[in-house]
């Protein structure tokens, strides 16, 4: 998952990454097939190179390999409200069929208090000004649903126009990469389609994953497996060592 996440940033130059997964795949990029890729955190980190994964966007080996940390609101007014940013990476708690996402609460059921989660974070904004968005999570039911328990960032809405109504800029997601395969938003309908899965994976899985009677496109790929380079920079990665080593 997370090195076909990484091989999703090839062509792009500047990255608005969020934490957790998308940091991973983003991190991994750079090592291996995209070294000039700029990354940007919202906390104020421009051209980020950290030597092991960020525990969260306040961590101190993001401003310490940063080329400039600058001002939050400067990196929200000026580098992505102004469209300037290529490609935002985000997670998800929960995804719905147009990819809305939810990072807020989770309804827990009858009697029960709502789950809290980490909140919307940049993400809204992420997916509005940039110019098109990857997504990266889990493959299951709880995570796939059929309707969101609480939008907190807009995809595509509930079908096509619905972004350019909202005056959003970018194109919105245009891949949503999991651990069972990627699936895309439909060209006419913005309904997410599965393209591709992973080596071992078979289409029926990721149907039953999925809260939705998911469309599946009439040809589905499969997914490269990981070379031994990248699984190198991956582990490296987590561990904070050489991946040559």
């Amino acid at each position: 998952m997370t090195v076909n996440a990484a091989r999703a940033l090839h062509g792009s130059r500047t990255c608005f990454v969020g934490i957790g997964l998308p940091s991973a795949a983003a991190n991994l990029a750079r090592r291996t097939s995209q070294p000039d890729l700029v990354l940007i955190y919202e906390s104020g980190t421009l051209g980020s190179k950290p030597t092991r994964l960020p525990l969260s966007i306040g961590d101190g080996e993001l401003a310490a390999t940063a080329d400039a940390v600058v001002s939050v609101p400067e990196i929200f007014n000026y580098w992505l409200q102004a469209g300037r940013i290529d490609v935002g990476f985000l997670g998800a708690a929960q995804v719905d069929r147009y990819a809305n996402i939810n990072t807020t609460v989770i309804d827990r059921g009858p009697d029960r208090p709502e789950g809290r989660l980490p909140g919307a974070g940049g993400a809204p904004e992420i997916a509005a000004s940039c110019r098109k968005v990857l997504m990266v999570l889990r493959h299951s039911r709880r995570n796939f649903v059929e309707r969101l328990d609480f939008v907190t960032t807009v995809g595509h809405g509930s079908g096509p126009g619905d972004r350019a109504g909202l005056g959003l800029l970018g194109q919105g997601p245009m891949a949503v990469i999991t651990d069972l395969g990627v699936l895309r938003p439909d060209p006419e309908t913005a309904e997410l389609v599965l393209t591709e899965i992973h080596p071992g994976v078979t289409v029926e899985q990721v149907t039953e994953a999925t809260g939705w009677k998911l469309r599946v496109a009439d040809s589905v790929g499969v997914t490269e497996p990981p070379t031994q380079a990248e699984l190198a920079a991956l582990r490296a990665l987590k561990s904070g060592g050489d991946p040559r080593a």
